[in-house]
Parts: structure tokens; C-alpha cells; sequence
């Protein structure tokens, strides 16, 4: 789980809900044993204080005979005492431990009912008692009886251990309730999610609007924003295209009016590649970033075209089937078109286009050419809008910068080094479309 997450978050929640539950009803089940235990107990020393009491008579003296007789009863074990204390003195259990009452009473709070509940500590620990006064001719006499502590807190402890075990394993059924429930819960939201994506890819238009309640207002609201970012990419390349239009014709006008060898002709194919370069640069508003092209079938178009145009140039193709690029089909092609036409122009007898791809990083298109190359200190200078290094006729230095640029509008980068056969090796490193497995 990713930290700040929805599913931490609500997990987090969860437990810590289950935990408050469960340790207020730990609280206040151990609360309630220790009353029933306590309960129990106070049976008992009340039981003890009747024997006490029926051994005062009317005049408040002590029938030993009789207390002696009654002895037993009263003589529950070490930490069980009892206590006579009347006008006559006190008899009773040896080291009686001091005793009070077991929280003050507020002000003009009215006193228990007797007997009165006592506590008080000994050498062995707490002390709960229980005393009763007796009206009696000669004056009040106390009866108080008293036990140990450990006749109530062990029977409290030993019910719960096994409460206690009850609780945990309540807590971790609780705890993998709320994470299916969670899976569950947020297994809508995923294949939302997941469909986002496929339209980011291009593999989709639109998600799933037959979501769960909460998030159907979501899913219409992003179908909204695809189909309005659709209409403002198909109105802006509609723009670029109308703008390339109205420009070819006049261009192209001009272009016979000058005689093709003379400095005009250079300077109208000038203005061409300058033309195509900033139409390049001006479709980075409209670069479909969901686009997803095969890349076969563009590399079979572009190679016999080019093939066409330079038949004394073998273009050797290795092209996986399967491999997608994220790239528009129509700048695809003209990437492509422009580094072949380069390559084919320059090369002795041969060129090769070369597909790779490992289905996790970018796809890497290759092509080498046989021709001179270019030296590795020019290289970086060949990529700068209208510069050439040969002197003939054909071309107007735009071809690498438009490649260039137009594949970083969809976040691809292009390379230059040397090539095995000699001449010029260029590598695209296209974002991925959805290859899948050639």
C-alpha cells in the first residue's frame, strides 16, 4: 500500500475504530466481571457480618460462648478478617488493617446503605470489607468483616486472558472484513482507473459510464472532458492543415517562376522547409498524445515510396510484428519519410531500418545508411533548423530538426552516431503504444 493512499487511509480508520470498539467493550465487560465478582464476595462478608451481629446482645456485650461456637465460619483463610468494636472494646482478627471508604462522597451526597463497603491495604496487598453498625442500649457497636483483595482480582484475570484472546482474534477478523471489504469497495474505481489509461493509449474513446452511484458523476464528467479534448485536437490540426494548404499553393507558384538552379530556387525551397518547421513546432497543441500506430504497415508505405524514388537503393527492413509506437500515424510516417529520404540521398547502395523493442522502455527505430556520414563534432550542428553540410541541390536543412522536434512534442528523443556500414546511424526512442508480443 503507497503511503497517503485511499485504501491505507480507510484501513487505517478501520483498525483504529475496531481497536477503540473493542477496548471499550474489553473495559467495560472487565468492569462488569469485577462488579459480579465483587458482587459475590460482599455475599459472603455480609454473611459474616450476620454471624457478627448475632453474637451482640440488646446491651451491646459480646457471647463469647456463642462466638466461639460460630468461629468457624468466620475463619475463611489468611487475609480474611473480622472486627467487633463497641462500648466494651474492640476483639477481633490480629493486624486488623486500616480501612476507608473506597472514594470520598461528594458534598450532601446521602451515605450508602449499610453494610458499607470498605477498602484498606495489608501486608499482602488490598483489602475489600463490608461493616455494619449496630444501635444497641450501651451504644453503637461496628461489626466490619473483610477479605482479601486476591478472592477479586483473580477470578477477574483469569476471565480475561481468554477475553482478551477473544478480542485479538475479533480485532483480526475485523481487520481482513474491512480489507476485502475494501478490495471490493475500490475494484470500481481501479477499472476506472485502468480505462483512463487505455484512452491515454489511444485503445479507448470513453470509459464505462454504468459505475456505482458515487462514481457515475465522475465517469460522465471525464467522458466530457475526452470528447472535448477530441474536438479541440481534430480543430487544431484541421487548422494546421488548412494553413499548410493555403501556403503549397502560393509556394509552390513561386517555385516556377524561378529557374530551378538559380539563388531564388534555394531561397523558395528556403522558405518551404521554413514553412514545414514552423508547422512542426505549431502542432504541439495538437499532438494526439493517445495516439497508438503499427509500425509495420508504416514502414512498408514509407520504404516503397522511398524505393521508388531511389531504385538504386536496397532498403533492408527488420520490423517485429506487433511493435505500436504512441505517434500519430501521420507524423509517424513523416518522421520516417524524412530519415529515410536523408538516408537514401547520402548512401551508396544501401539502407536499413531496424525495430527494437523490450515491451517495458521505449521502442528504439534504427536507421543506418552506407553513405559518408556526418563527422561526430557536426553532429549536433546538422540538427539546427536550415543548416547543411553538402552543397547540392537537393534538401533544405530542416529534415533532422523536424524529426526531432516533432518526436519530443510526444516525449520521444532522436540520436545521432556512426553507423556499422559507414554513413550516418539515427535512433528514435518512440514512447511505447502497446507492443505486444511479435
Amino acid at each position: 500500500m503507497k503511503r497517503g493512499s485511499l485504501r491505507t487511509r480507510m484501513l487505517l480508520v478501520s483498525a483504529l475504530v475496531t481497536l477503540v470498539a473493542l477496548g471499550l467493550a474489553g473495559w467495560t465487560m472487565a468492569g462488569v466481571l469485577a462488579r459480579v465478582v465483587t458482587g459475590g464476595i460482599d455475599q459472603r462478608l455480609d454473611a459474616q457480618l450476620a454471624v457478627l451481629a448475632s453474637v451482640v446482645d440488646q446491651d451491646g456485650r459480646v457471647d463469647r460462648a456463642r462466638l466461639s461456637a460460630r468461629q468457624g465460619s468466620l475463619a475463611a483463610g489468611p487475609g480474611w478478617y473480622w472486627r467487633i468494636e463497641g462500648p466494651a472494646g474492640a476483639i477481633g482478627s490480629a493486624d486488623f488493617p486500616a480501612l476507608r471508604p473506597p472514594f470520598p462522597l461528594p458534598p450532601g451526597a446521602a451515605a450508602p446503605l449499610p453494610p458499607v463497603p470498605l477498602e484498606g491495604e495489608d501486608a499482602k496487598g488490598r483489602v475489600h470489607a463490608r461493616q455494619l453498625v449496630l444501635d444497641t442500649n450501651a451504644g453503637p457497636v461496628t461489626l466490619t468483616a473483610a477479605a482479601p483483595g486476591r478472592v477479586i482480582g483473580r477470578p477477574v484475570r483469569d476471565a480475561l486472558v481468554p477475553l482478551a484472546s477473544a478480542i485479538l482474534v475479533l480485532a483480526a477478523i475485523f481487520a481482513l472484513a474491512a480489507w476485502v471489504q475494501l478490495r471490493f469497495a475500490l475494484r470500481p474505481l481501479a477499472a476506472l482507473v485502468a480505462q483512463i489509461g487505455a484512452i491515454r493509449r489511444g485503445e479507448r474513446d470513453a470509459v464505462d459510464e454504468a459505475q456505482p452511484a458515487e462514481l457515475q458523476p465522475l465517469a460522465a464528467e471525464l467522458n466530457a472532458l475526452a470528447t472535448a479534448n477530441a474536438a479541440t485536437l481534430a480543430a487544431a490540426r484541421q487548422s494546421a492543415a488548412n494553413l499548410a494548404h493555403a501556403l503549397k499553393t502560393p509556394v509552390a507558384t513561386l517555385a516556377l517562376t524561378v529557374d530551378a538552379d538559380s539563388p531564388a530556387a534555394a531561397q523558395v525551397r528556403r522558405i518551404e522547409g521554413v514553412i514545414r518547421h514552423t508547422l512542426a513546432r505549431a502542432r504541439a497543441a495538437a499532438v494526439n498524445q493517445r495516439a497508438s500506430t503499427a509500425v509495420a504497415p508504416v514502414v512498408t508505405d514509407v520504404a516503397g515510396v522511398i524505393g521508388t524514388l531511389y531504385p538504386a537503393i536496397v532498403v533492408e527492413r527488420a520490423v517485429p510484428e506487433g511493435a505500436r509506437v504512441a505517434i500519430d500515424a501521420h507524423d509517424f510516417a513523416e518522421m520516417l519519410g524524412n530519415l529515410l529520404d536523408n538516408a537514401a540521398r547520402h548512401a551508396r547502395s544501401r539502407v536499413t531500418l531496424a525495430v527494437t523493442r523490450d515491451g517495458i522502455g521505449p521502442v528504439a527505430v534504427q536507421i543506418e545508411d552506407d553513405g559518408p556520414g556526418i563527422p561526430a563534432e557536426r553532429r549536433e550542428q546538422v540538427l539546427q533548423p536550415g543548416v547543411r553540410l553538402d552543397e547540392g541541390p537537393a534538401g533544405d536543412g530542416f529534415g533532422l530538426a523536424i524529426v526531432r522536434d516533432l518526436l519530443a512534442l510526444y516525449g520521444g528523443r532522436m540520436a545521432l552516431g556512426e553507423s556499422g556500414l559507414g554513413g550516418l546511424r539515427v535512433v528514435l526512442h518512440c514512447p511505447d503504444g502497446g507492443s505486444q508480443p511479435g
